[in-house]
């Protein structure tokens, strides 16, 4: 392990945001047990609420969730630090993830507040040239408040020869693209998949054996579970409640564990994770852990840790993950952080 990869970074909201944070804080991982140490603000950045790194050059990319959505780009240190590079509009409102193509081609923004993708080509260095694309959204959801329009939220590239997939909280639809390499261009596959209506999905997580996905509703709370097919056609399996605390709850974070026995689901407003079991037909909720904030807006998985970030209550909570339930157990004590939206390891 070098030292690059025991550093951790995390995005958060600034007071352009509503938030308390100055920008991209790191912080150093302890692999033994997962203790993180902080190391201060390393990017001065307004409201970077989502971060992604490049998969072969030290480059960090940042969404700046502003009324005029930027993405910055950042040379990363052996020890953390970063050096801007460029910041480009994303020509939309309150960009919310960005995501990087596996080949390292091409920079990937979900814009929430514009309800549109973005892309961006990079060059061999991991640096984003002009935006290549904007492809924009139309149409609405039943609910007037959170779906009076489209509302991007998460796009998520494949490795395989599938085609990426974006997800519209205000529609209620998954969209597929086909991404032409030399143009950068956006190709629509028809027709887009309609999810349950009113669910607002948000985020969608791929199994490793790249035939199911499972997309969370931040509106409905669930998790639905698809099978996904080679042309990135998604045919629904079933659903499932995102957790069984009372109150209200608002699902943030979904993702498949590394071995893809287990699917984890971060609740905002009950202030837990729940642990599925994947089985065959449906995921089997096994846990609902307590995180001890109320508001876990994203959380990571490393080796054997669980980095979670609790936007409201100001901190970054470390878990170990029980390699035989799945379950995660807190460990040590919460790591202060200001208002934090996104780890990234």
């Amino acid at each position: 392990m070098t030292e690059r990869d025991s550093i951790v970074h995390v995005g958060g909201y600034t007071a352009e945001g509503g938030g308390q944070a100055t920008g991209i804080v790191a912080a150093r991982r302890d692999p033994t047990t997962g203790e993180l140490t902080p190391l201060g603000t390393v990017a001065v950045t307004p409201s970077p609420s989502f971060l992604a790194r490049h998969p072969d050059r030290p480059v960090l990319y940042a969404v700046n969730e502003l009324t005029e959505g930027t993405v910055s780009a950042f040379t990363v240190g052996p020890d953390g630090d970063l050096t801007a590079l460029v910041t480009r509009q994303t020509g939309g409102a309150e960009p919310c993830h960005v995501a990087v193509t596996p080949d390292g081609g091409h920079l990937l923004v979900a814009n929430y507040g514009g309800g549109s993708v973005a892309v961006f080509p990079l060059d061999d260095e991991g640096v984003p040239g002009t935006r290549s694309d904007l492809v924009r959204h139309e149409g609405h959801g039943p609910d007037p408040e959170r779906q009076e329009h489209a509302h991007a939220h998460m796009v998520s590239p494949t490795s395989g020869p599938g085609p990426l997939l974006a997800v519209d909280l205000g529609t209620d639809s998954v969209y597929r693209y086909d991404l032409d390499a030399a143009s950068g261009r956006l190709v629509p596959r028809a027709p887009r998949v309609r999810t349950t209506p009113g669910s607002g999905p948000r985020h969608l997580a791929r199994h490793p054996d790249g035939r199911r996905c499972y997309l969370v509703g931040e509106l409905d709370a669930t998790v639905t579970a698809y099978d996904l097919t080679i042309d990135g056609a998604l045919h629904q399996r079933g659903r499932v409640d995102a957790s069984e605390r009372p109150g209200h709850v608002q699902p943030s974070e979904i993702a498949v564990g590394p071995d893809g026995r287990f699917l984890y689901v971060a609740n905002r407003g009950v202030g837990t994770i729940a642990v599925f079991a994947l089985e065959p037909e449906l995921p089997q909720l096994v846990a609902e852990v307590d995180t001890g904030g109320e508001w876990p807006r994203h959380f990571a998985r490393v080796g054997e840790h669980l980095y979670v970030a609790d936007q409201r209550a100001d901190m970054v909570r470390v878990f170990r993950v029980d390699a035989t339930t799945g379950v995660p157990a807190a460990v040590g004590e919460p790591v202060p952080v200001a208002s934090p939206s996104c780890v990234l390891p």
